[in-house]
């Protein structure tokens, strides 16, 4: 469902239940859900649970009103540039274990009173009853379609989030630099010719192999590129390996969150791989993972932004994929993390499938 606000409406509806802002120190406003929520006119505290709802308040600039994490934020601390730039998140009480589909604490909600709770990917049943045995205003926000970037649900979610935050100023730069990102991408790659392309490794509910890919994959649709998945549809799919055989992309692109897992299936299967067009050619490169705890939208946009000099070098001769990494996470966090990034999966570059190492891979099981 798309979220709605209506700034007029919202104070309005306000004054029309409780007489004014002023008198009720009120505002109303409607979730993602379309769940009506009165809400403090002025926040200054703030818990967010649920998959990438504490993502959203940092982007806001709005880190420092959080009161308490997800035991999930102080556990994974790799992975999730906005946890990198901002570990005292992780020193902050505890709020429920959190993951997908766990709830948050509800008695250790009541303790750490929180004007707001900001929640992702519940149903309105649940808000309600969170709403209810906590006494705290649940506003739901929304990702929409899972690593988009130009995402109606999404931007509006910011919308929502920065009226309540008071960084309404700061929701539409976010805004509006997402946009333009994309808007540039798209440009640079204009009427080039499409080089085939595969992306495996795709986290989805924890780390996976190979068979694990996106079709419509964000970063390749913003530069054009022809995506050999996207045959099978839309989002997150597991193909029979031997697709890859059949399809031989130009280039493939590892997800860093898999590759220890597309590592130790290359030393069981190296005859597989070494018939790959691109393995063969040493078109194998390594991508950020971006899909953790749903979408790390700075990652996406920098892993796209280095595909494209990859396979358009002449379009992106102005570009240095690790600096422009780097502009993306200080502009979303106020840090730049992507030697950190890096250091963590490999970074941007080629990738020797038969000598390669990683530190870090996502978890098999979030």
């Amino acid at each position: 469902m798309l979220l709605t606000v209506s700034l007029s409406g919202c104070i309005g509806n306000a004054a029309e239940k409780s007489g004014s802002e002023t008198a009720t120190g009120t505002i109303t406003v409607t979730d993602a859900l379309g769940r009506t929520v009165e809400v403090p006119a002025h926040v200054g505290r703030v818990v967010a649970a649920g998959p990438g709802a504490l993502r959203l308040v940092v982007y806001l600039n709005a880190s420092d009103m959080v009161v308490g994490v997800e035991d999930f934020e102080k556990r994974y601390s790799f992975g999730r540039p906005y946890i990198i730039a901002h570990p005292e998140l992780k020193e902050l009480p505890s709020i429920g274990p959190g993951g997908p589909g766990k709830l948050p604490d509800f008695e250790a909600l009541i303790k750490l009173e929180p004007d707001v709770i900001f929640i992702t990917y519940v149903d309105a049943k649940t808000a309600d009853e969170i709403e209810e045995k906590t006494g705290v205003p649940v506003v739901v926000l929304s990702y929409g379609e899972l690593a988009t970037f130009d995402n109606d649900e999404l931007f509006k979610s910011l919308e929502l989030a920065g009226k309540i935050l008071n960084r309404e100023k700061r929701a539409e730069e976010v805004i509006n630099f997402i946009k333009s990102a994309q808007e540039d991408l798209l440009k640079r790659t204009e009427g080039v010719e499409p080089r085939s392309v595969y992306v495996g490794g795709i986290g989805y509910k924890g780390a996976h192999g190979i068979e694990s890919t996106e079709a419509n994959y964000p970063p390749f649709a913003a530069v054009h590129a022809k995506n050999v998945a996207d045959e099978l549809g839309s989002g997150h799919k597991s193909i029979d390996v031997e697709k890859l055989l059949e399809w031989q992309p130009e280039y493939i692109f590892i997800d860093e969150g898999g590759l220890k897992l597309v590592l130790d299936d290359y030393r069981k299967n190296p005859d597989f791989y070494n018939s790959l067009r691109a393995v063969k050619e040493g078109n194998v490169y390594g991508i950020l993972p971006y899909n953790f705890y749903t979408t790390n939208i700075g990652t996406a946009l920098a892993d796209a932004y280095f595909i494209g000099k990859v396979l358009y070098p002449e379009r992106f001769r102005d570009v240095d994929p690790e600096e422009k990494a780097d502009e993306i996470y200080r502009f979303l966090l106020g840090k730049p993390v992507y030697a950190t990034m890096a250091d963590q999966f490999g970074g941007f570059g080629r990738i020797d499938l038969s000598n390669g190492t990683v530190k870090h891979s996502l978890p098999t099981s979030p």
